[in-house]
């Protein structure tokens, strides 16, 4: 049923609450990748749990939890996790190929098209790829934030069929099922709305890093990528294999049925918008229902610095963002041709890039 599978592996999983490393438990994780690497499928591992290898190596050492010392657990248990995984795939006589990544990496296009060929790369091998963020020098500027958002970008480099994301919760509820008794775990998920966004953003879930809101934010991404989404309890029997056979377990999140292509999934999944471009009624209503390119005539206020070329978010007048997009003109070009017609550009600036802000083959809704 499926082909290319991506795996995030949360903290919880991987240590079962407690301050240790699960091994036991990651050997049956693995032994449930291996069962279907050897049926053909491609495994890529995104897996958590480099600081805490770090706190464990270094015997649990009374600090602050400042960014430095957080850097310097997850240097410390990077390569001990990654020990690990080599260790455990190793039993089953499959390779793996440790990658660390940043924001910076899928920002770039040039980064985020090397990144995909290097992990390609190693799936046409058949060598495992195990991901994690590069937390030892990231800051809080090129952070992806969360595995679970990282996942979601490896979905996209990897052009996966599926993302599983592994968790301490069966997956999504109606409401918080250790405050609400008659909370309902929601089986499948077709369109992830303001209200189901206001549902996850309410809970008290303490997933992770960022809990269920992170994780329907990755879902959105890798859906429009083309990849069904689960949310699922790690240590729930044989949860992988059971989840990639077709069996309902956790949340489901179906793909989209016009996946974007690849040079829209980086707009999306890539780089932050650089600045904001407000747009008045016609020309939400043209991007939105038309499927139209953005003219400055329909630019009511520039925000933010940015140049040519640079990602930048597209709101309505009440500030809900619609769109993103690549811009043809820098933000100083647009607050002079902003309101005006198409063939007053070159008058106006002295130059033209053509006759749109952002051209629809540059843009995708939000």
């Amino acid at each position: 049923m499926y082909q290319r599978i991506v795996i995030k592996l949360g903290t919880s999983v991987l240590t079962g609450g407690t301050p240790r490393l699960d091994k036991p438990h990651m050997v049956e994780l693995t032994r449930q990748c291996a069962t279907l690497h050897q049926q053909g499928k491609d495994i890529i591992i995104c897996t958590s749990g480099a600081i805490a290898a770090g706190r464990e190596r270094l015997d649990f050492p009374q600090l602050p939890l400042t960014v430095t010392n957080k850097q310097m657990f997850a240097a410390v248990g990077q390569s001990r996790l990654m020990l690990m995984w080599e260790r455990f795939f190793d039993l089953y006589n499959i390779h793996v190929g440790q990658v660390l990544l940043t924001r910076a990496d899928v920002q770039d296009r040039n980064r985020f098209l090397n990144a995909r060929d290097t992990l390609h790369t190693l799936l046409e091998h058949r060598i495992v790829p195990v991901i994690n963020e590069n937390d030892a020098v990231a800051t809080e500027e090129i952070k992806v934030g969360d595995n679970d958002n990282l996942s979601a970008l490896v979905t996209i480099l990897t052009e996966a069929d599926l993302l599983l994301l592994l968790t301490d919760q069966p997956g999504l509820f109606t409401a918080d099922p250790r405050q609400n008794p008659n909370a309902e775990l929601i089986p499948e998920v077709h369109a992830i709305d303001d209200t189901l966004r206001a549902l996850a953003g309410g809970s008290v879930s303490g997933l992770g890093v960022g809990g269920m809101a992170t994780k329907l934010q990755a879902a959105d991404v890798a859906r429009r990528a083309g990849a069904d989404v689960v949310i699922a309890a790690g240590r729930a029997p044989n949860v992988i294999t059971r989840i990639v056979q077709g069996e309902q377990v956790g949340t489901r999140f179906r793909a989209t049925e016009h996946p974007l292509e690849s040079r829209k999934r980086w707009i999306f999944a890539g780089p932050r918008p650089a600045g904001r471009l407000v747009v008045d009624v016609g020309a939400a209503q043209a991007l939105c229902e038309n499927g139209r390119s953005l003219l400055p005539a329909g630019i009511v206020r520039v925000e933010g610095e940015f140049g040519r070329g640079d990602t930048v978010s597209i709101l309505d007048t009440n500030g809900r963002e619609l769109a993103r997009g690549i811009t043809r003109y820098a933000a100083a070009d647009l607050c002079r041709i902003a309101g005006c017609h198409s063939d007053e550009i070159e008058q106006r600036l002295g130059y033209a890039y053509g006759p749109v802000a952002i051209h629809r083959n540059d843009l995708i809704l939000v």
